[in-house]
């Protein structure tokens, strides 16, 4: 079973809809099962996950952030882990917006 404690990840790929950018830093924290973590960079100033790991290591989270217009946006997410040639967690996300927009996109963030 995979532990995401103490994980840092950086976007590498996004959904044009998306505001994570190869800027956007995640740090990732795990007690049990409970994912939480912080992430900023880019076009977000603060932002907060929070979530669960289920037994196949596959992520659910809603996510929450301000943005650099001053917006407050969120949303939910699904990740699924696999492991890259230098043996990094890579996150396959699939997720979608809950604001007004409700748009969905597909993102990849890596271990750093």
């Amino acid at each position: 079973m995979l532990n995401y404690n103490n994980r840092q990840f950086v976007s590498i790929e996004n959904t044009k809809s998306g505001e994570v950018s190869s800027e956007t830093y995640f740090d990732y924290y795990q007690e049990g099962n409970v994912l939480y973590g912080d992430y900023s960079g880019g076009e977000i100033i603060k932002g907060k996950i929070v979530g669960i790991v289920n037994p196949d290591d596959t992520l659910e989270f809603r996510y929450n952030h301000v943005n650099t217009s001053n917006e407050i946006r969120g949303g939910t997410c699904n990740s699924v882990p696999r492991l890259n040639t230098e043996g990094k967690i890579e996150l396959h996300e699939n997720w979608q917006w809950l604001d007004k927009s409700q748009t969905k996109g597909r993102s990849i963030v890596r271990e750093v």
